[in-house]
């Protein structure tokens, strides 16, 4: 069980958490918006919480997305851009991400994934294979995708909302990145005709919802659905020299229900990795945004 926290993060900082809400800097600009996992107290003033955001995030009543999220509307400071961009840097890979200020609370990047990038990149590094292929499944805006594609991977990114593939291509583009494959479609659809293809990968990273649709109206419900996405994923893994990453955000998920989903379909795999990542803060709490499971053969 190990807790992950990203290490090169330069322009994102967790300055405070609590009473279910966070403070963060992304670049040059701080937000505040709503955080469930946070339960404890924060550890600045409510002042300061007023005076040092460039944007908050208030919910609308009554209001959800489909996958659970708070809909809402940012209040931003004069000066507050509605979009910019920050950068993450990590050995010879260089990613740039364009952000966002969106009606259900996120600003298009998951900052404590970095972990997962870094692993991302090494692990393709080492293959020999001269170009490895690889899998994003529910890939929203790509941070997966574009660390792939840096170290050298043919990447297919599969995302069922139009919207979210249009925000990774841009992703891309800014990267000095291209030529990865933009697939919009139902991750469990996508997978069972790869697998009648025969079409193997040798990396596959799975990031589901708890709840989600399709771009035809397809129900994704976690429970019910991980277990037919993992044996799917399990024909198309490639043997040897590959990976597979699965994040959970659903709430209450222990990470040994993930390193218990890599067992019971990779039973070969000696070596699995898990546990949750966190993000630090100043005042020296962690606070745990997502459990997974991770390996690489």
């Amino acid at each position: 069980m190990q807790l992950l926290q990203p290490q090169h993060w330069i322009e994102y900082e967790l300055i405070d958490s609590g009473e279910y809400e966070k403070l963060e800097r992304f670049g040059k600009y701080i937000i505040r918006r709503p955080e469930p996992q946070a339960v404890w107290r924060k550890s600045l003033s409510e002042k300061e919480w007023e005076n040092m955001p460039d944007a908050i995030f208030k919910r609308e009543k009554g209001k959800t997305s489909q996958d659970g999220n708070d809909k809402g509307v940012w209040t931003q400071k004069k000066g507050m851009p509605d979009q910019w961009f920050i950068n993450y840097k990590y050995k010879e890979m260089n990613l740039k991400f364009r952000l966002g200020l969106t009606s259900f609370k996120h600003v298009g990047i998951f900052p404590e994934q970095a972990e997962n990038w870094n692993f991302i990149y090494d692990t393709i590094k080492a293959m020999k294979v001269e170009e490895p292929k690889v899998l994003n499944l529910f890939a929203y805006t790509g941070g997966a995708s574009i660390a792939a594609k840096s170290a050298g991977s043919d990447v297919t990114h599969v995302d069922s909302v139009r919207q979210v593939i249009t925000w990774s291509r841009e992703n891309m583009e800014a990267s000095a990145l291209d030529n990865i494959r933009w697939i919009v479609e139902d991750a469990l659809k996508f997978c069972r005709r790869e697998v009648k293809r025969e079409k193997k990968y040798n990396g596959i990273i799975l990031d589901p919802p708890a709840y989600g649709r399709g771009p035809d109206g397809e129900k994704w419900i976690l429970e019910e659905n991980i277990a037919e996405l993992m044996q799917l994923c399990r024909e198309l893994l490639a043997q040897k020299d590959s990976f597979l990453i699965l994040n959970l955000y659903s709430m209450g998920f222990s990470a040994v229900i993930a390193e218990n989903l890599i067992k019971d379909y990779f039973p070969d795999v000696k070596d699995c990795q898990f546990g949750e990542l966190i993000v630090p803060e100043k005042s020296g709490k962690n606070l745990p945004l997502s459990v997974y499971a991770r390996f690489k053969k």
